[in-house]
């Protein structure tokens, strides 16, 4: 069952990695990868540091030096994220098929209970470094764009709004939150059944699991905030891919101004999370963030269709190494 669920992944991956190819056209990449040049180089290696910085913040989450069989081996979550992240990219929803495959990985090594809990628990670390991304960003905007009262106020609502979800974080930080969910969803008419079902079967696992939520925050948070840590500089390193596209493009970008324009795109496009690899919003995102900064909407969409190309290298290296690890537990089974 394990392998059937990877390989309709792979299958999912690979069909709409080939239809993105076909709808941007070969032609246009070509075009795009010319006029950026070189400066694709350190475009692509600089994501392979954001997933390393990934991996690290994912092992440190995974590891519990009093638990033997916690320290996994870094090749292996480092591959774990990247085909992580390109399921991610390619399905509806975000985190639909990146983080069950995860958890189906990490399960022979790991346990049913550890396994959720530490993708689910990387999963919330890195939610909560996007908002303080975000929340850095406002303060960034504040103190250097002109703004009309309106768009002030809309600055200060997602300020006043990021601010509340990370409090709730905590929260649930401190307290757990998959019995509470499941017993929420008990009273829900029609999926009440279902919940109540699959929390009777997963109480003891479930349990665990908040258990595990607890205990990072509480026992481990020199291993929490580290992860944090890393996982909002990989955020900030992102800026720099935005920053060497305007380089190809000859433009006077500062690092503030990619850090503000990436921010916003990534704000924008996480609000339209149910289109597959975000089809169009990121885009969108990216034009209104540039013309914001003083900058045309079409070097907004250049930056969207060269971060594209640089995705679909990046969703195929997923997709390949993924298909490795498979055939090769594959022969060994």
């Amino acid at each position: 069952m394990k392998n059937i669920y990877k390989l309709l992944f792979l299958i999912i991956g690979v069909i709409t990695l080939g239809y993105m190819i076909y709808n941007i056209g070969t032609t246009k990449i070509w075009i795009n990868m010319l006029q950026t040049g070189w400066w694709f180089v350190p475009i692509l290696l600089s994501w392979l540091i954001i997933y390393i910085m990934n991996a690290v913040a994912f092992k440190a989450i995974i590891e519990e030096p009093a638990v033997p069989g916690t320290k996994l081996p870094f090749l292996k979550i480092l591959q774990l994220t990247v085909s992580g992240y390109s399921i991610n990219y390619v399905t509806p929803f975000v985190a639909l098929g990146g983080e069950p495959y995860r958890i189906m990985e990490l399960k022979p090594f790991l346990g049913e209970a550890k396994a959720s809990s530490s993708v689910l628990l990387y999963g919330m670390v890195h939610i909560l470094s996007h908002i303080v991304f975000w929340l850095v960003s406002i303060f960034l905007i504040l103190a250097v764009l002109p703004l009309s009262p309106s768009m002030l106020i809309l600055c200060l609502f997602i300020l006043l709004f990021g601010l509340g979800i990370f409090w709730s974080f905590s929260k649930i930080y401190k307290r757990g939150f998959t019995v509470t969910i499941l017993r929420f969803l008990q009273r829900i008419p029609l999926v009440g059944k279902y919940a109540c079902t699959f929390y009777k079967e997963k109480k003891t696992v479930l349990e665990h699991i908040d258990e595990q939520i607890k205990d990072l925050y509480a026992q481990r948070r020199s291993q929490f905030f580290k992860a944090l840590f890393l996982e909002f500089f990989a955020r900030v390193i992102g800026c720099a891919e935005l920053y060497f596209i305007a380089i190809a493009l000859g433009l006077d970008m500062n690092i503030i101004q990619a850090f503000i324009v990436s921010s916003g795109s990534s704000l924008f496009a996480n609000l339209i999370f149910f289109l597959p690899m975000q089809l169009g919003t990121r885009e969108g995102g990216l034009a209104m963030a540039v013309t914001s900064i003083g900058f045309s909407a079409s070097v907004g969409i250049f930056m969207g269709l060269a971060t594209r190309i640089r995705e679909i290298i990046w969703i195929a290296i997923g997709l390949i190494w993924m298909s490795i690890v498979r055939k090769k537990n594959h022969e060994i089974i």
